[in-house]
């Protein structure tokens, strides 16, 4: 057994895999491959529609809101956010790698400032007390940072439109959506495979841009067409449809949340006891999605030797990023809490040794 710890494309539930297989070689009873049917099917259709009407009773999505399946990850919706919403300046919250790269397209269309950041210290905290000028069309915040390993909990309350990419811990806590005016996500973080995202967005935010937008730039232009404008990317959009349905076996995301608490609680902790390891995080903004840990200073010298005794024990993904070194074990809502436990006892195994 192999325990899946990347950090995207990352774990799914066996059962979203197994439906999804099922469905490639005979799609809704049609004797043809969900890869090979028309997306104007009423099969297909149906699919289309019973995923968006998911997402919104997963994570109770107020009356004027709608939810778009587009192609491509959030490093497009980057370009698209401030294609549609910027019009002379926009906030933007530096809380790592994702962030910085929303805010670099951001600059292509306006002013951007940049009300605090965490670079000061490698994006090791999320940045409190910061103010927002008033005169911003919207303030955009990355609400988990996947190579850092920080993550926002908390729906800020602004005075001006909140934007959200939540790309790594969508779904995996309850949101209060009322509070954004969008709030979107690569699925291939935690809901599902590469090739999607998830937008939730406030319909009368929209048209408030001056310049003329490109067809397949416009979100309203996938609005009217119900995210079947162009061909979508039916394989992914169904997989994570069977992810959600999956999700709501488990509780919906209050179930999961509590699931999510747990499983970061026991490995935060066993990293904070066990001597060869520390957290690279500060407490109040580790992430329960990707935990990040380095060797305490006095056993640098054995990283790779936990690395490659991770590897032979059939740990996953549990290198860090570059930008971070050490380890990182994403701990996405498919991976079960027995991964966890299973990994504490590789990390204990490995302390005895040393």
């Amino acid at each position: 057994m192999k325990y899946n710890f990347y950090a995207g494309p990352a774990i799914l539930p066996k059962e979203a895999i197994d439906n999804s297989i099922e469905a490639i070689k005979n799609f809704a009873g049609t004797g043809l491959s969900l890869l090979e049917i028309s997306h104007r099917s009423k099969e297909f259709d149906a699919a289309m529609l019973d995923a968006q009407a998911t997402v919104k009773r997963l994570l109770n999505v107020p009356d004027g809101y709608e939810v778009l399946f587009l192609g491509g990850g959030a490093s497009t919706q980057f370009l698209m956010v401030a294609y549609n919403f910027l019009e002379k300046k926009a906030a933007y919250l530096d809380t790592g790698a994702w962030a910085s790269k929303a805010i670099k397209e951001a600059k292509l269309f306006g002013e951007v400032a940049v009300v605090a950041s965490s670079k000061d210290k490698n994006y090791s905290y999320i940045p409190k007390g910061f103010s927002i000028p008033d005169d911003a069309d919207y303030l955009h915040i990355t609400t988990n940072n996947t190579i850092y390993g920080t993550e926002i909990l908390e729906d800020f309350d602004v005075n001006i439109p909140l934007i959200a990419d939540m790309s790594s811990d969508f779904m995996s806590r309850p949101v209060d959506v009322s509070k954004y005016d969008m709030i979107y996500a690569g699925a291939q973080k935690n809901v599902g495979p590469a090739g999607t995202s998830v937008i939730i967005i406030k319909k009368d935010a929209l048209g408030k841009v001056s310049r003329t937008l490109p067809t397949m730039m416009n979100y309203q232009t996938h609005i009217d067409k119900g995210s079947m404008f162009n061909t979508p990317p039916v394989y992914a959009v169904y997989t994570v449809l069977q992810t959600l349905k999956w999700l709501e076996k488990q509780g919906g995301v209050e179930g999961i949340e509590k699931v999510n608490i747990e499983k970061a609680d026991l490995l935060y902790g066993e990293i904070e006891r066990n001597k060869l390891f520390v957290p690279t995080v500060e407490p109040g903004s580790r992430s329960r999605m990707n935990v990040c840990f380095v060797m305490n200073e006095n056993y640098k010298d054995l990283d790779k030797e936990f690395l490659d005794f991770a590897t032979s024990k059939d740990i996953m993904g549990i290198k860090g990023h570059r930008s971070v070194g050490g380890f990182r074990a994403s701990i996405y809502n498919a991976l079960p809490k027995s991964s966890i436990e299973y990994l504490i006892g590789v990390m204990q195994e490995f302390e005895k040794k040393h």
